[in-house]
């Protein structure tokens, strides 16, 4: 029985340690993939659950990156 109770206390750890890995790379993920307007991976990353996988192949390889170029407008002279 003393054996039984280790094992469920080595298992109650790595869930913690599991759901503590998963949960900031899916907030990202679904914060990502809602900023760009993408509905069918919002769906598909809430549902599924990995262990942040498909979260962070999602955040390095499926989702374009973004034009981090800044465009400067000139200043039209006031008439």
């Amino acid at each position: 029985m003393e054996q039984i109770s280790i094992l469920t206390s080595k298992y109650i750890i790595l869930l913690i340690a599991l759901f503590v890995w998963s949960i900031p790379w899916k907030g990202f993920a679904l914060w990502k993939s809602a900023r760009r307007g993408e509905k069918i991976w919002f769906i598909v990353l809430l549902i599924l659950s990995d262990a942040g996988v498909l979260e962070i192949l999602y955040i390095f390889f499926f989702s374009e990156k973004e034009n981090t170029a800044i465009q400067v407008q000139p200043k039209r002279p006031v008439v």
